[in-house]
């Protein structure tokens, strides 16, 4: 996937990323994790009733240009186009949501690269409990701490892979996936479905979530929470205060 108007000096400079520009996971992580930090998860489109774009050009100008952020198609596309012009080998992926108490569909996309003769998996746009560095396949049920989160990589069943993440001490399905390649337009319904049905949670509320170092800062509706450390503070905003918190804690313009 590659859009015309995609430049990695100006990805790296969106995400605020100085690093050695290499076809290598040192590389990789470093740049997943500075897009984590400063390119929110958002569904402001989405809550301004608009389909959410997914022509990659116009992925660039909302997310490097006018400094937006953006729901897993985007970030996850936007990542994948550094990738590409890095010669990263990668194939998208299809996984189903586990944390609900209905099965649901293979709405969420995630990336798995090919690199230093392993498969990892890549995603920067599940939320809450997303993965903040690259996980290796082939670690099945083996605990990896990234920053104060924890998570396990396990078989649901051959070929079905597993993501789980601890959650207040337990441990809490997030999604579920397998290496069928996936392309760009195969997630045109599942976009579809999560800008305009009644039921998808980003039609029902707003969602930011911006990564830290140590947590993250999420506004769901009028719930500000923050958590540092496994230490959670909450507060409810007022709607005259949405448009201030989201340019002061998420560098986000509603306009924009």
């Amino acid at each position: 996937m590659q859009a015309d108007n995609f430049l990695l000096d100006n990805y790296f400079d969106r995400i605020g990323y100085g690093g050695q520009a290499a076809a290598n996971i040192a590389t990789v992580g470093a740049m997943m994790r500075r897009q984590l930090f400063t390119v929110p998860f958002e569904n402001l489109d989405v809550q301004a009733g608009k389909v959410v774009s997914l022509v990659p050009e116009e992925i660039v100008e909302k997310i490097v240009n006018r400094r937006r952020g953006g729901y897993c198609y985007e970030v996850n596309g936007l990542f994948a186009m550094a990738l590409q012009a890095l010669g990263i080998p990668y194939q998208f992926v299809a996984a189903r949501p586990m944390f609900y108490p209905m099965r649901r569909p293979k709405t969420h996309m995630a990336i798995v690269l090919q690199l230093d003769n392993a498969a990892w998996l890549c995603d920067l746009g599940f939320g809450s409990y997303g993965i903040r560095a690259p996980l290796r396949l082939d670690g099945i049920d083996v605990e990896v701490q990234q920053d104060s989160d924890t998570f396990v990589l396990s078989k649901e069943s051959d070929p079905v892979y597993l993501l789980k993440a601890l959650v207040e001490g337990q441990w809490t399905n997030q999604y579920a996936f397998d290496l069928s390649p996936q392309e760009w337009i195969d997630f045109v319904p599942a976009n579809y479905l999560n800008s305009t049905h009644p039921d998808a949670i980003f039609v029902q509320k707003l969602l930011v979530i911006l990564q830290n170092p140590e947590g993250r800062t999420i506004l769901l509706g009028d719930r500000l929470k923050s958590i540092r450390h496994g230490q959670v503070a909450q507060e409810t905003l007022s709607l005259a205060d949405r448009d201030t918190i989201l340019a002061e804690r998420f560098g986000l313009a509603c306009n924009g």
